[in-house]
């Protein structure tokens, strides 16, 4: 599927994930400094100032990338609200693209069996106009996720620096060049609520609406679009 979507002209193939939570605060994150002296950091990290959670779009064939962090907790709706920003920035380039191949972990805020996520995918597929495909990789796997070699780079880069506000953990993120790509981040201030579901008849209106494959039901699902009469 992913050879298919790299070369098919009407359609897009992108990698989404989230990272382990950043803890803002001047704490070591076990990096080497770019200075000529080593950056002093403090030790330990158990009372930190405040948290952000990571989450990413990355495209692989263009290598450009779109980083988002939240304020509150990892969530369907985090993730599912970042790849809209991020449709929202790239949407101009994208006039031709039909269809979103959406390359995924099986991570718990966004499984073939995570209720809400794919609740609010298929509201991102009415709002667009999109059929998504959602290609999963299995359990133990994610490793060949595209974007998690970007977050093992992006690691690598700002673990010599303090990470000790908000505004520097945006910057750092947002001046990380990989492939020669620049990437955009943002910040998403909105509280998430943990434990969103849907009520057993949503479910089942839900499960009508995708096309799950015979063979792999959990890890591959289209959803197609709902067609407005007017």
């Amino acid at each position: 599927m992913n050879a298919w979507a790299d070369t098919a002209p009407a359609t897009l193939r992108i990698s989404i994930d989230t990272k382990a939570t950043v803890h803002v605060g001047e704490y070591s994150r076990r990096g080497q400094s770019r200075g000529r002296s080593a950056v002093e950091a403090l030790g330990h990290d158990m009372y930190p100032k405040e948290k952000l959670v990571p989450g990413g779009v990355f495209e692989p064939v263009s290598g450009k990338s779109f980083l988002f962090f939240g304020n509150s907790n990892k969530t369907s709706d985090f993730l599912v609200d970042g790849l809209v920003l991020w449709w929202e920035e790239r949407k101009q380039d994208f006039f031709h693209v039909k269809q979103l191949v959406i390359n995924l972990d099986n991570g718990p805020e966004c499984n073939g069996h995570r209720s809400q996520f794919l609740y609010r995918i298929s509201e991102f597929a009415d709002s667009t106009g999109l059929v998504i495909r959602l290609i999963y990789y299995p359990p133990y796997h994610s490793k060949y996720n595209a974007i998690e070699r970007y977050w093992a780079g992006l690691e690598k880069s700002w673990n010599g620096y303090l990470l000790d506000s908000v505004a520097t953990v945006l910057n750092r993120a947002g001046n990380f060049i990989r492939r020669g790509m620049q990437a955009t981040a943002s910040l998403l201030d909105v509280v998430y609520e943990k434990g969103v579901k849907l009520c057993a008849k949503e479910k089942n209106d839900l499960e009508c609406r995708l096309v799950r494959s015979l063979d792999l039901h959990w890890w591959d699902i289209a959803i197609y679009p709902k067609m407005v009469l007017l």
